[in-house]
Formats: structure tokens, sequence, C-alpha cells
């Protein structure tokens, strides 16, 4: 069971325990009303952490398939189902691009060089308490077979090297889409991996 399941699923018992507990203290009749109101204070930021732990699980969720599924498979017409229409994405080299179809002209720049480049597996997934952030570490692989298109009509041939890299997407969500998101990894190691490093 992946830890973030794990911590969601103890999060929320120990919600329906304190919930079920507040609840049958509210039914007696025998407290002030500054008591009642700390219950239904209480009860109101349990139900707080509950449906922030959902949101959370969903866009962790929605971003599993999105990598394992949208990415590795180059299936671009899905990817309006993780990111928003007008979304921010910025880059490992510092650049960043505005709405979905630049970032699909870029994801598609990837795979020209590494047809089989993949994310299949999320070692770290994490986010805020409300579900709004998450942050995702996978492992990126592929391997250079094709030429590089480098600008002027000019590549640079396949060196048929491979590259295994950690990376990591930070996602800012609002309404179960990512309003921006965060890319990174380490371009040298990537250069060295494939054999164009210096």
């Amino acid at each position: 069971m992946k830890r973030t399941t794990t911590i969601n699923l103890f999060a929320a018992l120990l919600a329906v325990a304190a919930i079920t507990t507040f609840t049958s203290c509210s039914n007696n009749g025998d407290y002030s009303k500054e008591m009642q109101a700390k219950i239904d204070s209480m009860q109101t930021v349990l139900k707080t952490i509950s449906d922030g732990n959902a949101t959370l699980e969903k866009n962790l969720t929605t971003f599993d398939t999105l990598d394992f599924t949208v990415f590795t498979n180059q299936d671009w017409v899905r990817l309006h189902e993780s990111h928003a229409k007008d979304i921010i994405v910025d880059w490992p080299d510092g650049h960043h691009t505005n709405g979905i179809e630049k970032h699909i002209e870029d994801l598609k720049a990837m795979f020209v060089y590494a047809p089989d480049t993949r994310i299949k597996q999320h070692p770290i997934r994490m986010g805020s308490g409300t579900g709004e952030w998450t942050s995702v570490m996978g492992i990126m692989e592929g391997t250079f077979t094709k030429p590089m298109p480098i600008g002027n009509g000019k590549s640079i041939q396949p060196t048929e090297k491979s590259f295994k890299i950690p990376m990591c997407t930070i996602g800012h969500w609002k309404g179960g889409l990512m309003i921006e998101e965060w890319l990174f990894w380490d371009n040298q190691t990537y250069m060295n991996q494939i054999g164009l490093g210096k």
C-alpha cells in the first residue's frame, strides 16, 4: 500500500472516530452553548481535513494517470484531464510556457529523439492538507535512438545510450486541474547519460 494511502486511511479513521465521539457528545443536551460551539467548530475542522484528504488523493491519482498513461503513451488528447487550458509550465532549463497547446508541443519534442521515454513509477507522492498542491517524484527513463533536432535543419545523431533519472513535478490545482506545473530534473546528468555531456 502506498505511504500516502496509508496516511490518508489513518487520518480518515481518526476523523471518523472523532466525529462519532463529538456527534454523540453534541446530542447530549447537558452542554453549554460555548461547549456546543467548540464541538461544532471541531466537526467543521475535521470535515475540512477529510475533504482535503479526498481532494489530495484524487489529484495524486490523476497525476499517476498523467505520467503512467498519458505521458508514457504520448496520448496528448487526454492532457486536458489533468491540465487547465491556460496552464503555466516551468521547465528545468528555466523557461516557462503558457497554455496546454505549447506544453503538448514541448512534451512531443522529448519523444522525437527518445521515443521510448516513459515514467512508470512515483516512489514519492505527497501534497498539502487541502489537496491544492501536490509533489510527485518519478523516474524518467528512455533511450536516445533517433536524431535530435537542434535548429536550422541540423540534428545530433543518436548515441543509442539510455537514461534513467529522478524527476519531480510540483502541481498547483484548482477544480481538479493543474493551473501551474513545475518540472525538475538534473539536465547535466540527463545529457551525460545520453552521451552528450561535456
